[in-house]
């Protein structure tokens, strides 16, 4: 019972902060770290189902590609989030010029 509350605890420090890929994967790591019965008392605690668990079990010990090796997974598509600075100042020059275009069309 005294892990299920403490693995109960940590989930919910992390079921907000985190995705669902790195929470399926800690659920997982969790349970194989208790052994035999790890996954029903995860299950139980975490309020997950039993399939997910699992899945983040085959996950886990699936090898990694060889584009995963020694670089830091991404949370995050490439390209993904907000644009630095660099793509605004192109963005108004761009709209500068078309402007200036259309002004001198007159």
């Amino acid at each position: 019972m005294e892990q299920e509350l403490a693995i109960e605890a940590k989930y919910q420090a992390l079921c907000g902060r985190r995705d669902e890929a790195t929470l399926r994967l800690w659920v997982a790591t969790e349970a194989r770290s208790l052994g035999r019965g790890g996954v029903t008392l995860v299950a139980k605690a975490t309020g997950l189902s039993r399939t997910t668990i699992h899945a983040g079990l085959s996950e886990l010990n699936a090898p990694m590609s060889a584009g995963e090796q020694g670089v830091q997974l991404r949370a995050r598509a490439a390209g993904g989030g907000r644009k630095g600075p660099i793509y605004e100042v192109a963005r108004l020059l761009s709209d500068c010029r078309r402007l200036g275009e259309a002004d001198n069309a007159w």
